[in-house]
C-alpha cells in the first residue's frame, strides 16, 4: 500500500476584515506539494454556500452540454442525405496535394463513388491507377479504389456530378479553356484554388464562367482553414462553401461533409474569395519576420495590421466583415500565418533568411499562391482606394525593390494612428 503523503499547504493570512467575496475566512489553495492533485469534488471543505455555488455551476454546465448534444444528435437525425446517395460522379480537376485530398475525401464518403482525378503527369496517373498513392504529393498515403485518375479530359468530365476545380488560378484560364468543349453547362464547379489573377484582377467566380463562355456555369467556392496532408489523416478540419445560389451551397455540404470535416454554408462569395487570396499575401510577411527573428511581439502586430488591411480592402470590395472574421477569414489567416505546413509561410522565412526568390521558387514542387497575388492585390488597393502598407510591403519585396529590412523600417516609421 503506497504511503500517503500531508500535503503542505500554502499559509496564507489576511489582516483586517473578511477578503472580498471569502466569508468566514474560507479560501482554496493549491497545495505546493502536489500541484497536480485535485481534491474530489464531496471532498472540498469550505462553507457551505461556497460549495453549493460550485455544484450549482457545475450542473448549470453539464445541462448546457447536454442540450447541445441533443440539438446537434436532432439535427443529424434530420439531416438530408440524398444529394450524397444521387451523386455517382466526381470529377477533380488537377493532381496537387489538395486536389489529392480532396479527391480522396470524397471517394471516402460513399462506396461505390466514381472520382476521377484529371492529371497532367501521366506518371502521377500511373502511379494512382496502379499502386493507388500520389508519387509526387502523397506517396506514403494510399488512396481509396474508387480514385481514378486520367490525362483524358472528356473522359474525366463525361456524365460528372460535381467538378472540383484544383489547378492553380495563374494557370486556370488556359486550362479551362482547353477544356471547355467537354464540360457539361449544368456542371456546379466547386473551386479549391485561391488567389487572383495577375493581370485581370479576376476571382475564380469570374475566371471559370469566363473561360467556360458560360456566365450561367453553377459555382461554389470552397475555402477555410485546411493542409491536404491533415485532410489525408483525416483530422478534424472544418471549412466554409460560398455560392449565391443557396440551394447549390446546401447540396454541396451535404456532399462534402463528414465525421472529421465539418462544412458552414455562405451568399458571401466575395469575402470567401477575397480573404482566402489575401492570406496567401500575408503569410508570406508572417514569413518573412520569422526567418529575420523578430519576435513574437513583431509576428502579433503584423499579422493584426494584415488583418485589417485585409478587412478594409474586402468590405470596400462588398464582403460582410463577418466573412472576414469566420474560418474563410481569420481561420485561414491563423493556420497560414502560423503553421510550418503554409507554402506561403515558407517562402515568406526563405525571404527572411536571406534567399532570393529565384532560388526559392526553383527549388519548390508546388505552387505558393502569394507571390503572384501581391501584385495583383496592390493594383486592386489602388482601384478601391485603400492603404495596405504590410501587404504592399510583400510585392515591392517579391519584385526585389525593398529588402526585408528596410521593410521592417519603414513600416515601424509609418505615422501613428488612433485605432477606431
Amino acid at each position: 500500500m503506497a504511503a500517503s503523503v500531508q500535503p503542505a499547504c500554502l499559509d496564507l493570512h489576511f489582516s483586517g476584515k473578511h477578503p472580498p467575496l471569502l466569508k468566514h475566512n474560507a479560501i482554496f489553495v493549491r497545495c505546493v506539494s502536489s500541484p497536480n492533485v485535485i481534491p474530489e469534488a464531496d471532498s472540498i471543505s469550505g462553507p457551505p454556500d461556497i460549495i453549493n455555488t460550485s455544484r450549482d455551476q457545475r450542473k448549470v454546465v453539464r445541462i448546457a452540454w447536454e442540450k447541445l448534444v441533443r440539438w446537434s444528435r436532432s439535427w443529424r437525425a434530420k439531416a438530408k442525405t440524398d444529394v450524397l446517395e444521387r451523386t455517382r460522379k466526381v470529377v477533380v480537376l488537377g493532381g496537387g496535394s489538395f486536389g489529392t485530398a480532396m479527391a480522396a475525401h470524397v471517394a471516402r464518403r460513399k462506396e461505390g463513388l466514381e472520382v476521377n482525378m484529371l492529371v497532367r503527369d501521366s506518371f502521377v496517373c500511373q502511379s494512382i491507377n496502379e499502386n493507388h498513392h500520389n508519387c509526387k504529393y502523397f506517396p506514403e498515403h494510399k488512396l481509396p479504389e474508387n480514385v481514378i485518375a486520367t490525362t483524358d479530359a472528356k473522359a474525366a468530365l463525361l456524365d460528372a456530378d460535381y467538378c472540383l476545380h484544383a489547378v492553380p488560378v495563374q494557370f486556370s484560364s488556359s486550362f479551362l479553356e482547353g477544356i471547355a468543349d467537354y464540360v457539361d453547362p449544368g456542371l456546379p464547379f466547386i473551386s479549391l484554388s485561391k488567389g487572383l489573377e495577375l493581370n485581370t484582377l479576376r476571382m475564380m467566380s469570374q475566371i471559370i464562367p469566363t473561360a467556360l463562355k458560360n456566365p450561367r456555369q453553377p459555382f461554389v467556392a470552397l475555402s477555410g482553414p485546411s493542409f491536404a496532408l491533415e485532410l489525408m489523416n483525416n483530422l478534424p478540419t472544418a471549412m466554409v462553401v460560398a455560392s449565391k445560389d443557396k440551394k447549390l451551397a446546401n447540396a454541396v455540404q451535404q456532399l462534402l461533409a463528414s465525421s472529421y470535416l465539418r462544412i458552414n454554408t455562405s451568399s458571401d462569395v466575395t469575402g470567401v474569395e477575397i480573404a482566402g487570396a489575401l492570406k496567401n499575401v500575408l503569410a508570406i510577411a508572417a514569413g518573412i519576420v520569422d526567418g529575420m527573428n523578430l519576435g513574437n511581439n513583431s509576428m502579433a502586430a503584423l499579422v493584426s495590421q494584415g488583418c485589417s488591411e485585409i478587412r478594409w480592402l474586402a468590405t470596400k470590395m462588398g464582403a460582410k466583415p463577418t466573412t472576414i472574421t469566420g474560418l474563410s477569414g481569420t481561420g485561414d489567416i491563423m493556420l497560414t500565418c502560423f503553421v510550418n505546413l503554409s507554402r506561403n509561410r515558407t517562402v515568406g522565412v526563405r525571404l527572411g533568411s536571406g534567399e532570393t526568390l529565384d532560388d526559392i521558387l526553383t527549388s519548390m514542387n508546388q505552387v505558393a499562391e502569394g507571390v503572384a497575388t501581391a501584385g495583383a492585390v496592390i493594383a486592386l488597393a489602388q482601384k478601391y482606394n485603400v492603404k495596405l502598407p504590410v501587404l504592399t510591403a510583400v510585392a515591392k519585396i517579391i519584385d526585389n525593390e525593398l529588402t526585408p529590412t528596410k521593410a521592417v523600417l519603414e513600416l515601424m516609421n509609418l505615422p501613428q494612428i488612433e485605432e477606431v
